[in-house]
């Protein structure tokens, strides 16, 4: 899969530790948008990249987060 990736000019980065305590923290203030940890930890480290996030869910874009939130629908 990761191959697969590859080809497309993606990387395959680690979650750190840092990432997942940031996730955590954004659960508070993201409850109201009923994200998943899996959106918070995708979410964290766009942050923590200081890199835009990619999402088909159009609620990410109206959270007050430090990162740039792509829609691709």
């Amino acid at each position: 899969m990761r191959d697969d990736f590859e080809v497309l000019g993606l990387k395959v980065l680690p979650f750190t530790a840092e990432e997942a305590e940031l996730a955590g923290r954004l659960c508070q203030q993201t409850r109201h948008a009923g994200l998943s940890l899996g959106d918070r930890a995708c979410l964290s480290v766009g942050i923590q990249l200081q890199a835009p996030v990619l999402t088909a869910d159009q609620i990410w874009a109206t959270l007050d987060l430090p990162v740039t939130v792509r829609c691709i629908r």
